[in-house]
């Protein structure tokens, strides 16, 4: 069965380059494209694509308010930002809106065409610039949290986590949607459920996306500190 994927940028030209590598793909087919978010998400609807290819600076309406809009109407489709944006204040509000992956456009086409097939999988996969500029922004973050002034340390937020919500964290951090750590740890999806909210609680993170990056920012710091 091949990923049917849906192309939405205002430049032709873009579209059309895009189009031509993705016919080269076996296990792709392009169903559609649009040239700004609300047609982006007219034609989501009626081709139901499994992905879409998601620019950001469009007329008419944003790849970030298409992105929350179809995520909010078609929970089943996946989104991947294709994007020349590479600053916090774009990158974040995709991923709050539901985008499943964030790619710039210089990216390689195989690295591309991996983003679409992780998406598909229900996996989150990041420009490695990206990666490094969101990782830089969390380790900045714990690093100006202010020190606990009192004489009793608090519990650093990893060692608050009990050993299976480790183990959820970890699968989390590899990209892993709910059903595949509850397969993975053969439990109940509901369970995992309730394990991410309450790692979100104890890490003081806002979605799974802050959370992952907090489990690889944590691998990386030294011991001791960031």
């Amino acid at each position: 069965m091949k990923i049917k994927v849906m192309l939405v940028d205002d430049h032709q030209i873009v579209r059309k380059g895009i189009a031509f590598y993705l016919s080269m793909q076996p296990d792709f087919e392009l169903v559609g494209e649009a040239q700004n978010g609300e047609e982006a998400v007219e034609k989501a609807g009626q081709l139901q694509p499994d992905v879409i290819l998601m620019d950001l600076n469009m007329p008419v309406m944003d790849g970030i308010e298409a992105s929350r809009l179809v995520a909010e109407l078609y929970p089943g489709i996946r989104i991947v930002v294709l994007t020349s944006f590479s600053d916090h204040s774009h990158i974040v509000p995709a991923l709050q809106a539901g985008a499943a992956g964030y790619m710039l456009k210089d990216v390689e086409p195989d690295q591309l065409a991996e983003a679409i097939r992780s998406a598909y999988k229900g996996n989150i996969q990041l420009h490695p610039d990206i990666a490094a500029a969101l990782i830089r922004s969390s380790a900045t973050q714990i690093a100006q949290q202010p020190a606990v002034q009192n004489d009793q340390q608090e519990t650093p937020p990893l060692e608050a986590l009990t050993p299976r919500e480790r183990e959820v964290l970890e699968l989390l951090s590899r990209g892993m949607s709910n059903k595949e750590i509850a397969a993975e740890l053969v439990v109940a999806e509901k369970t995992v459920k309730t394990h991410v909210s309450s790692i979100l609680s104890k890490l003081n993170v806002a979605d799974r996306t802050q959370a992952a990056l907090y489990a690889v920012h944590s691998r990386k710091a030294p011991p001791g500190g960031v």
